[in-house]
């Protein structure tokens, strides 16, 4: 039975929709808390007292005649509430919207008082809260009041400002995960970039947008193309190397029988060249052995071998360095990469002398010769692959002038670096940097 792919918004579509859904819910938060905002009210305590003084003036002011009733309003008049009492029937303002939530405390607190026509104004809105109103008496004279002292609601200024915030700053939050959720995949992609890089190779889960979708299938086949690829070239140097190898060791076999010494010599010589250039070829493309692991070694001990059996062959080789220093290293690889650069000091030196150095967080491997040195602008150049420097180093040498830049390659899959510098005294010093672990 066919299967039907499960429809998959693209990434635009996905982040338009996450900025919609957003201002959706901003506008709908912002809308209630507005519509609640705009209902002023008061803390309980205040509405208590002013619905006590509302209800004991209406009362004093009624009982008194109407010629009393200004008077009393004005003894009624205290630091908190001013009163005033006017005989006319002209009623005050109606109800203002937003103070019928304090208008409900205030009857919560004296019932008597649903019955006087409260009305309530607000003066000055904001921190400094003015509420002003009236009373209906029974012969339908108004007693009007005013508070004196700033009413504290909950509609101040810095209080609004604060609720119109929180939902902002929590739908920031909330499109930041589902942004981050979004682009969870290309995260993954990257990781896998990365890993693919060091010759690791990672299949990435096709997931997440469509245009992602696509991405990661394109990558996933990119991958898989360049691996085989690396599959056959490495499948066909080792028949390269064997098929060549193979003829070379014949012809040696045949020059052992010329009888001529000279010309044996001279065509041992050839051969010889002929297979450092194949093995160096080999070697800088990958096809000549199989992938190492790295393993615990001690790198003063191998350096100090290294120095000894140089000198076993009549070479002056120096170390001068710890006794033991462990790391974790591909023993076969370092091994050779050191010995290429002592066998190079050798060439184009007399002497060559092997240092170490360690600080928190570096290993120093120093190699340094007595020879003619380089040119200061080509120390970068040298190190290239398949490029001699014949004004520096002589042309006698072996192979396709791969050794230093199989030495780079080695020392990069360790995660150090390769350097070549003249020293003051004269000589050349090659520097391999290896970070500790």
């Amino acid at each position: 039975m066919r299967q039907f792919a499960r429809p998959s918004l693209g990434l635009l579509s996905r982040i338009l929709a996450i900025l919609l859904l957003t201002v959706i819910i901003e506008f709908g938060v912002s809308t209630l808390l507005y519509e609640r905002a705009s209902q002023f009210s008061v803390r309980d305590d205040e509405a208590r007292r002013l619905a006590e003084h509302l209800v004991i003036s209406r009362r004093l002011i009624a009982e008194r005649p109407v010629a009393e009733r200004l008077a009393m309003a004005a003894q009624l008049t205290t630091d908190r509430y001013l009163m005033r009492w006017e005989g006319r029937v002209t009623s005050p303002p109606p109800l203002a919207t937003e103070l019928a939530g304090m208008r409900r405390q205030i009857i919560a607190w004296e019932p008597a008082l649903a019955s006087a026509d409260l009305r309530l104004q607000l003066t000055s809105p904001g921190r400094r809260s003015v509420v002003s109103g009236g009373l209906r008496l029974p012969d339908d004279s108004w007693v009007y009041f005013r508070t004196r002292t700033p009413i504290v609601g909950l509609n101040l200024t810095t209080e609004r400002i604060l609720q119109a915030l929180a939902p902002a700053v929590a739908l920031i939050v909330m499109g930041g995960l589902l942004m981050q959720r979004t682009l969870q995949p290309l995260r993954r992609l990257a990781a896998a970039a990365e890993q693919m890089g060091s010759g690791t190779s990672v299949h990435v889960e096709e997931e997440g947008p469509t245009d992602v979708v696509r991405v990661v299938r394109a990558f996933n086949t990119m991958q898989d193309r360049i691996h085989q690829l690396i599959n056959d070239r490495t499948q066909g140097l080792f028949a390269v190397g064997h098929d060549m190898r193979t003829p070379l060791s014949r012809l040696k076999l045949r020059a052992d029988a010329i009888p001529d010494t000279q010309v044996r010599h001279a065509i041992r010589g050839d051969i010889d060249e002929m297979e450092a250039m194949v093995g160096s070829l080999l070697a800088y493309l990958g096809g000549d052995d199989d992938p190492e692991n790295p393993a615990h070694i001690d790198l003063a001990v191998t350096c100090a071998t290294i120095a000894d059996d140089a000198a076993d062959n009549g070479a002056t080789v120096i170390y001068n360095g710890p006794d033991h220093l462990e790391m974790v290293l591909r023993r076969s690889a370092i091994k050779r990469a050191i010995t290429n650069l002592v066998d190079n000091s050798l060439h184009y030196g007399t002497r060559a002398t092997l240092s170490i150095m360690v600080d928190d967080f570096w290993v120093y491997l120093n190699i340094d010769d007595d020879g003619p040195g380089i040119p200061a602008d080509k120390t970068d150049l040298v190190i290239q692959p398949f490029v001699r420097l014949d004004p520096a180093r002589q042309r006698d040498t072996k192979g396709f002038g791969l050794g230093l830049a199989i030495v780079a390659d080695t020392v990069a899959r360790e995660g150090g670096r390769l350097s070549l510098s003249n020293r003051p005294e004269g000589g050349l010093r090659a520097q391999i940097m290896l970070p500790r672990r």
